[in-house]
């Protein structure tokens, strides 16, 4: 009961008094002096688009009460008991209440829901996070470091793990003259983590970002999330009245000139392939949002800033290609159990990656405006010849801009498009995932006509020998620059600069000693496949260049390796 009371009603710290930001604060210090307009803003958008259609207001209250109904007796928590009693008596009554009851209902649900999601904005927090988040990790890492790091003037425990790429003085340029919606690709819970604390060093503003409710259970996470910005999402609500609350929420913020995150893949990648397949919903909302503006007329771009997130390990590899291989990763949102829960794996994780050159490399891709067109530095459209366009002109009709819902959600799918193309460009590829490409190659190519599971199940008994994997090794990464040279993908500078001697060398030290089982192990001098699955995670990332990095002889296993990207 206490844990989902905090959870609830996240802990905030007393105003003895009121906070008046600077004019040079980020947007998100006002947040929480317009928190109340924003939710008023949203509530009555929502309520005014179903209250003048009876059938359509109908039709909506009966589906909250259907789908709240139907979770709740599933779930059969403190929650259900609270609330079951409400929605079963609320479905009765629907069809006998009259127009303004309706309307009086749905207003409640829907300032409810908004409320629930809304989040809050604690200066304070902030500051203190931006000093002791980065240190208390280093702590984590290094023990021996923790009081040093502690009081530090600077921490340097992430630096030593934590790259950053891209152009960001062109962000930094941007940043107050428009919305920033950065969209990154997403493989752990540890995303939002490693990505604040990127855009912190690079002069970053901080942004607004929803996270999945079951993030806020843990009272301490929950304090940090819900006051620095983030917004709550809870992916068991199916009901359609809540996702236009979400999405409306998203819009809302980024209209009133908000910078903000979202994952666009929707979920962590369950197999480790870069997303292709984006959620569209709040892309969506970001192109209603610099529609909106340019119909009032405010002067507020919208700009979206690709961002790819690339690890060398992964904090919940085992866990999320388990759940892929399930065939279940596509439709689970929620992953109860896994090692982003547990503070050991976390403990584990850390000291893994320290010592380990460019662990986590964070490239913040070209920016563009919400049609897919690169911007300047001044922030205005340009074409792929460098012309200056007016991106105003996409949402006008006869000189005016207007709202047309069907022409945005056209342009919304071309920036998916667009964004998916982007991350494949930007995907910095890392020592293991080279190495793990490699050796499951190797492992297709010594079992022709096995199917995928089959071969999952060879643990010890496929093995390598270490001068014919070096050798392939080179030659997949001499591909892999030859690709890079044409702006297809990028390489860390661990895949450039190691030999293939090294590269492997440092694979294996990644995967020994964090996971369960370790990918592979050296064994005098061959290299044995230990836990196809893992490796199987791993090298997926290098899935859409498959063939075109195969050495002769490797075509036929390349093929089968990129026809795993073909959603199942």
């Amino acid at each position: 009961m206490l844990k989902r009371f905090l959870s609830e009603r996240p802990l905030r710290l007393p105003h003895l008094r009121p906070y008046v930001p600077r004019p040079s604060d980020p947007s998100i210090f006002w947040f929480n002096s317009e928190r109340d307009d924003i939710v008023s803003d949203v509530v009555k958008r929502i309520s005014d688009a179903h209250e003048s259609d009876r059938s359509r207001l109908e039709m909506a209250l009966n589906d909250a009460a259907f789908h709240e109904i139907k979770r709740l007796e599933n779930q059969r928590d403190d929650e259900a008991r609270e609330r079951l009693g409400y929605w079963r008596s609320m479905i009765r009554r629907i069809a006998k209440m009259d127009d303004t009851e309706q309307r009086r209902v749905l207003h409640t649900i829907v300032t409810n829901m908004t409320r629930d999601v809304a989040g809050n904005f604690d200066p304070r927090v902030y500051r203190f996070a931006r000093r002791a988040v980065p240190r208390l990790i280093g702590g984590v890492m290094e023990p021996r470091r923790l009081t040093r790091d502690l009081m530090a003037p600077s921490p340097e425990a992430l630096g030593r793990v934590l790259r950053v790429q891209g152009d960001v003085e062109h962000l930094r340029g941007l940043q107050n003259e428009g919305s920033l919606v950065f969209v990154p690709t997403h493989s752990s819970n540890l995303d939002s983590i490693v990505l604040a604390q990127a855009m912190d060093i690079s002069g970053l503003p901080p942004v607004v970002y929803g996270a999945g409710k079951n993030l806020f259970t843990n009272p301490i996470i929950s304090f940090f999330m819900h006051n620095l910005g983030a917004y709550r999402v809870d992916r068991r609500i199916r009901v359609g009245l809540y996702k236009e609350v979400l999405t409306l929420y998203s819009q809302v913020m980024i209209e009133r000139g908000y910078h903000s995150l979202f994952f666009p893949g929707g979920t962590r990648s369950r197999s480790g392939m870069i997303e292709h397949r984006l959620k569209l919903g709040l892309l969506g909302s970001a192109v209603e949002a610099f529609t909106t503006n340019q119909v009032r007329r405010v002067n507020r771009p919208v700009w979206f800033v690709p961002t790819t997130i690339n690890y060398a390990l992964v904090l919940e590899a085992e866990t999320l290609i388990k759940d892929w291989l399930m065939e279940e990763g596509q439709a689970r949102y929620i992953i109860e159990d896994d090692e982003f829960s547990q503070i050991d794996r976390w403990v584990a994780f850390f000291r893994k990656v320290v010592g380990m050159r460019g662990a986590c490399i964070i490239r913040f891709g070209e920016p563009i405006d919400p049609f897919g067109n690169r911007v300047d530095a001044r922030g205005r459209s340009l074409t792929p010849t460098d012309r200056v366009i007016d991106a105003g002109g996409y949402v006008e009709r006869r000189g005016k801009p207007v709202v047309d819902p069907v022409r945005d959600a056209a342009y919304t799918r071309e920036l998916g498009e667009v964004l998916a193309k982007r991350y494949e460009q930007d995907t910095v590829l890392m020592s293991t995932q080279v190495v793990a490409h490699v050796l499951f190659r190797e492992l297709v190519q010594a079992t022709p006509g096995m199917d995928l599971f089959a071969r999952l199940r060879l643990r010890g008994e496929i093995s390598v020998d270490c001068e014919t994997l070096q050798k392939e090794l080179g030659t997949a990464r001499d591909r892999l620059q030859e690709l890079e040279r044409r702006g297809r993908v990028r390489t860390s500078e661990v895949v450039d600069e190691d030999s293939p001697a090294e590269l492997l060398e440092r694979a294996l030290q990644f995967w020994n000693g964090y996971h369960d089982s370790t990918a592979a192990t050296l064994e005098g001098d061959r290299v044995v496949i230990r836990d196809p699955s893992l490796l199987l995670y791993y090298q997926n990332r290098l899935v859409p260049f498959a063939e075109e990095i195969a050495g002769p002889g490797q075509l036929e296993a390349a093929c089968e390796i990129e026809n795993l990207g073909i959603d199942r």
